[in-house]
């Protein structure tokens, strides 16, 4: 099961993706996530049955629950992606979609919308698709906080999901870290910076104090970043800021380190007489381990084998994604299945159209080793 070197489907494949990366889709934006939805739907047309428009706090989400109910859950295949970009509306007027030889550019081209292209390509090449499930979230660039219900509800029936975030080098993401959010309020007192600075209580020196305690939470020797990464203080130079904050990105590779950093964080005390802290946030995923990989990981290599594929390797990544929202639940997952390219997030983002036939190989012949 592969494509013929006579076949059009990468041709056509370039085609759609030019379709959907032509679609401006920002985290959250309803009238673009369902034009693009629109475009999804007609691609499917009735392989995965009728789909549903999941919204939730007024964001649209899209879901195929699969055409054989009847199929045991241990046997129900999940294809997991996201629609929502990163880039604002009026981007493609500056950077449209683009083909330079093998290499296809534009907004949202490799993270993800490639990757939901080739999802399609592949449910029309692995014929009976009846124990598949599909979910695309139009909000994972900005946490799956709206979408975050939709993807547990399906992946907990299923027994395995396919995560179709892109690859880079060709290698499957076999680990995640686990991510953690958090912002971290000061409260002092506002005083007058030249006459009489004794009487406040300077929330940004307090914040200082705090930022320096808060980076060395880090363990360099498992992984784990602690960062500081956004912040604020004050509102005059010649007033004592009465106000700061400072918001913190946690990442880990073993769960009990996110729980380390949190029990320090709020166990943090003001240095500041007369200065107060609160803390929100907390675990926004937990990790991808490797063990809820392996299985499938092997899986992919005997597909790869058989279907005389490029061989399949792995890594792991310090970025999270759905697919630790999966795995946290205990359904097999391997992420990182759409195509190779590289620059996520970044003006330059690209696809390497040469991987395509070989991954869409690999994904449809995943699903049809699942098959009833």
């Amino acid at each position: 099961m592969s494509f013929s070197s006579g076949s059009t489907a990468p041709e056509r494949f370039t085609r759609r993706l030019g379709q959907l990366v032509g679609i401006e889709t920002p985290s959250g934006w309803v009238r673009g996530l369902n034009d693009a939805y629109d475009l999804l739907e007609a691609w499917a047309g009735n392989s995965l049955g009728r789909p549903e428009r999941v919204v939730s706090d007024g964001v649209p989400h899209l879901y195929w629950r699969g055409t054989d109910p009847a199929v045991p859950k241990s046997g129900r295949v999940l294809l997991l992606g996201h629609a929502d970009t990163v880039w604002p509306r009026g981007t493609l007027a500056e950077n449209p979609f683009q083909v330079e030889g093998t290499r296809a550019t534009g907004p949202g081209v490799f993270d993800m919308k490639a990757g939901l292209v080739l999802a399609f390509e592949a449910l029309g090449l692995a014929g009976d698709v009846s124990h598949v499930s599909m979910v695309v979230s139009g909000d994972e660039e900005r946490g799956s906080t709206t979408s975050r219900a939709l993807v547990e509800e399906a992946a907990a029936a299923c027994g395995a999901v396919l995560v179709l975030e892109p690859s880079e080098g060709g290698a499957l993401k076999t680990a995640r870290k686990g991510v953690a959010l958090y912002r971290l309020g000061v409260s002092g007192r506002a005083a007058h910076a030249g006459l009489e600075p004794h009487k406040g209580v300077n929330a940004l020196v307090e914040l200082a104090h705090q930022v320096l305690t808060i980076s060395d939470l880090a363990d360099r020797d498992r992984g784990t970043t602690v960062t500081p990464t956004v912040g604020g203080a004050g509102t005059t130079t010649n007033t004592v800021p009465e106000q700061a904050f400072v918001e913190v990105d946690v990442r880990a590779w073993e769960h009990a380190e996110l729980v380390r950093v949190e029990r320090a964080l709020r166990a943090l005390r003001p240095r500041e007489p007369g200065a107060e802290l609160a803390f929100r946030g907390g675990v926004n995923r937990g990790p991808l381990e490797r063990a809820m990989s392996v299985d499938l990981l092997g899986s992919a290599r005997a597909v790869a084998e058989r279907l005389g594929l490029t061989p399949v390797t792995e890594t792991s990544v310090g970025g999270g994604s759905d697919g630790n929202i999966t795995a946290s639940l205990g359904v097999p997952t391997l992420d990182g299945l759409g195509p190779d390219g590289g620059g996520a997030h970044a003006r330059h983002e690209w696809v390497e159209l040469t991987s395509v036939r070989d991954r869409t190989s690999l994904i449809a012949g995943l699903l049809a080793d699942r098959a009833p």
